[in-house]
Parts: structure tokens; sequence; C-alpha cells
């Protein structure tokens, strides 16, 4: 199977362990995320941003189809058991191709919004582990074992403990294929990175621990450092620029306060028209069948705001036609030092008073937001997580350690607060907030 792609061009699965590929493809639940965007709600700041999960999952699994070139050359110094397969590049390429099999609507805010709402990570594994499935039938037609193993691979816990962190880990294939394609999307350059020599520089080494030792997947030399520290710098810079962008998560808000009002008028025993089964469930605190769950995707909630815009409820009939027409509400930035967290608070207690004086319900929409991010993360303990480097004639070391830029940024954590609400206060907003900010 030959693809075109317009982040990696020439997209080709061709080997013998690359026909799962092909037969995933036709799986119902696959197909499914051609109806999901890959960045939500980030089209009403990027127009261009209209690329599905459907896309990003075939290039996540174009890249570990090339990982796994890379691997099957510098693998010699492994010991055999430690080595990849036909059978593990099956399951690897699989569960590239499914890691987010389980994404609702509207990218992570669905899971935000939702009362009890379960992370798209365990979506994934139950429709990969359900017997009712296409996926499941696909994998297990191949392998009977299968839809266990792909699941050892999300989950982490797969006999191949590097080939799970090139699925999900902190450099992997997500986002290896997030960053590239997102750039090219949106038209941001920021997270656009030296892909090709980053994946030239890997190589194995050991890091020995407690328990006894464990391979890992390092960067080799100081010649693989510009290519790793430019892919975490983009990241960053992708959530500053694009992910945490002040009118996306300005539009997330608007969907929080639909949602809550929604929630209300399902559990008065009220329901707009055409609400979808997962969402009352939800509303009403009700397990949601894996079956509901898939049935959910932005088109069906797309077509729901757009019916809810005429409901005779007033409350939920504006914040639904908001979102149709773009009418997103306001945003001040706030103090960025979390000592400031009472100011915070007491900015959003003044917002909050003043929207309600203007006879609107302050609860749907004044919110405080937090968005947060941690350009690179690494474990303090003595366990194999995270990033390595080998050194020629040097033990094995971690990549803070001898990356400087990454030194400076580890484990720090930014915070860019920011108030949320609607534009029809903004003047009264302002005044009210100003001396408590200033």
């Amino acid at each position: 199977m030959i693809l075109r792609d317009p982040v990696h061009g020439l997209v080709a699965f061709e080997g013998q362990a690359e026909r799962v590929i092909a037969a995933l493809l036709e799986a119902r639940e696959v197909q499914r995320l051609r109806r999901v965007r890959q960045l939500g709600l980030t089209s009403l700041v990027f127009p261009g941003a209209e690329h599905s999960r459907f896309a990003h999952a075939l290039g996540a699994a174009h890249l570990m189809n090339r990982l796994l070139q890379r691997i099957a050359m510098v693998s010699d110094e492994l010991p055999v058991d430690q080595r990849v397969d036909e059978e593990a590049q099956r399951d690897a390429l699989a569960a590239a191709l499914l890691h987010d099999l389980g994404h609702g609507p509207f990218s992570h805010l669905f899971e935000e919004v939702l009362p009890g709402a379960r992370h798209h990570e365990e979506w994934t594994c139950d429709a990969i582990l359900d017997s009712g499935t296409d996926v499941h039938r696909t994998l297990k037609s191949i392998d009977a074992g299968m839809p266990e193993r792909v699941v050892a691979l999300l989950n982490g816990t797969h006999r191949l403990t590097y080939l799970s962190r090139a699925v999900s880990g902190t450099l992997d294939v997500d986002r290896s294929d997030y960053l590239l394609r997102d750039s090219h999307m949106t038209g941001v350059r920021y997270g656009l990175f030296d892909l090709e020599w980053l994946t030239r520089a890997l190589a194995f080494g050991y890091v020995p621990h407690e328990k006894g030792g464990e391979w890992v997947l390092a960067i080799e030399g100081r010649k693989g450092l510009p290519p790793i520290e430019g892919f975490f710098l983009g990241r960053n810079a992708m959530y500053q620029q694009v992910y945490h962008h002040k009118a996306t998560r300005a539009a997330e808000a608007l969907i929080r306060g639909v949602f809550l009002r929604l929630g209300e008028l399902v559990r008065e025993g009220r329901a707009p028209e055409q609400t979808p089964d997962a969402l009352a469930r939800a509303a009403r605190g009700e397990a949601i069948s894996l079956g509901s769950y898939l049935d959910l995707d932005d088109s069906v909630l797309l077509h729901c705001f757009s019916i809810w815009s005429k409901s005779n409820d007033p409350t939920l009939a504006d914040g639904a036609n908001r979102l149709m027409v773009r009418k997103l509400p306001k945003t001040i930035p706030l103090p960025e030092d979390e000592g400031a967290r009472p100011l915070w608070n007491e900015a959003l207690a003044r917002a909050k008073h003043v929207v309600n004086s203007l006879g609107m319900r302050a609860d749907l929409t004044v919110f405080l937001d937090e968005p947060t991010e941690m350009p690179y993360s690494e474990p303090g303990d003595d366990s194999a997580e995270g990033m390595w480097v080998i050194l020629r004639h040097q033990p094995i070391r971690r990549l803070s350690d001898v990356s400087f830029l990454l030194g400076q940024l580890r484990n720090a954590r930014v915070v860019r607060p920011r108030l949320i609400f609607p534009a029809e206060a903004r003047a009264d907003v302002v005044r009210a907030v100003e001396e408590v900010i200033r």
C-alpha cells in the first residue's frame, strides 16, 4: 500500500509485517478517526488546521515503520530476546496506528467537560480488547494474542519496553508526527525539527538500575543533541503558539459552558433535541457504553450545536450560536507566577460578580484558564524513563546532564493563566480586575 502525505511525502506499507496496516484501515473504528479533528477547535484560529486524527494515525504508523528500520540497523548488540521480530513489528505498527482510537470529539476538551470522563487511552484499549469491534476481530484474525500485545505496548507493559516508549514516551512516533503535521497544517513553523538526523542518531544503550537494568533507545554522541533539543524546544513553542492559543482556549471555554447547561437540562428531564446517548448518560452520572462513545465524533457534535442554536432554552441556544458564528469570549492574561494564585482567584471572583450583575450566568461563562506545559520532563530516580545519551568512553548519561538547554528546562512547569469571560462584559471586567493584576 502506497499513500501520499503532505508531511512525509510518499508513505509506503509494503512489507510482510506492514500488511497489518491495510487490514486495520478497513475497521469501522479506524475510519471514525476521519471525523475527529486532530486539533479540535484550533481551525477557528488557524484556518488550515482541518486535518484529522486519521491522517495523524497513518503518519505515526509511517514513523514507526522508519524507526523499526533504524532499530534493525543498530540491534546487533542487543540480547536475542530483546530484538524486534516480525511479531513485534506487527504489534508496533498496529499500536502506532491505533494509539488515538478512543479519542473523543474536540480533541482533549471532551475529556475535560464530561463529568467523570475517562481518558481516551482507556477507550482505546477497550476498543482493541472488545470482541465486538472490527479492530479486535482484525487483530485476532492475524494472531490470537495480538489485541493483548498491542494494548501492552500502549500501556507500557510490553516485553520490549523500549518499543512501548517508542509508541508513548518522551520521544515517540505520536509526538514526532503531530509536531510536524500540526506545524504544516497551521502554517506555524515552530514545531519543525530534523527528523532524519534525529532518527539516524538513535542507538541502543543499557541503563543499570536497582531492578537489574534495561535497554533503551538513546541519542548517540553529541551529534544528536541539536535535533533532540530542537524537538523539545519546538514542542514547547507549539504549546505557546498553537495548542494554548488564547482564542482556542476561549472557544473551549464556550463549549464547556454549553455542556454545563446541557447537563442541567438533561438532569431536569428536558434533554434538548438530538442529545447523543453518551452525553445524556454522562450528565446523569451513568456508565457510557463503548458503542455510544464511539458514535460521537466532531461532525455529530457540530450538528448538535447547530440544532441547539435554535433551542427554546435561551441559555443553551446562545452558547451554541456563539460557537456557530465564532463569537468567542475575551481573555485577560494574569500574572504567571504561581505565587500569584490569590490574585487569580480574586480576579475570577470580580469577573463573576460583574457578569452576574449584567444578567448573564457567570458559572457558565467565566472561567480561570490555567494551561500548563513542561518543556522537558525527566524522572529524578534511577529508572530508565526519559532520554539518554551515549558518549564514547563514558557511562550512559541522562539527556539533561549533557544538554545545557534541556538541563535548564528540566521539569520546569510553565503556567500561563488567563481570565475568560463574555465579550459584552469586556470593559466592565477590565475595570474590575485591573487593580488586582496590575
